[in-house]
């Protein structure tokens, strides 16, 4: 059964940093891509950022020198180091994933949450002072 488990969520002032992370099963992250992926109350789910299975990313402009994407699939586990954090990445993050051969990685660049078949259950970030 693939399954992804969240961790790393919490409260923290502006300014300051989490690392999420995602913890995969049941299936080996090395032939996915990934994406990390946020929802504030009353918004829409918007992608943040998304690495191919090759390691390229993409970010949104919103979180673009202050968040990075990365995966070690020894672990395989997938990682949001979020830094500089501002009140207005308050949100549920959530990770996912989609095989390769699903789509491939010009589409999957756009990172939006449609492109993606397996969802982790989210953790809540709240920055707040």
């Amino acid at each position: 059964q693939l399954q992804f488990v969240e961790s790393g969520g919490g409260l923290v002032q502006p300014g300051g940093s989490l690392r999420l992370s995602c913890a995969a099963s049941g299936f080996s992250l090395d032939y996915y891509h990934i994406g990390w992926f946020r929802q504030a109350p009353g918004k829409e789910r918007e992608g943040v950022s998304c690495m191919s299975s090759g390691d390229s990313t993409n970010y949104a402009d919103s979180v673009k020198g202050r968040f990075t994407i990365s995966r070690d699939n020894v672990m395989n586990t997938v990682y949001l180091q979020m830094n500089s954090l501002k009140p207005e990445d308050t949100a549920v993050y959530y990770c996912a994933a989609v095989h390769v051969t699903r789509s491939a990685w010009p589409v999957i660049s756009s990172c939006a949450p449609n492109r993606f078949d397996f969802w982790g259950q989210g953790t809540q970030v709240t920055v707040s002072s």
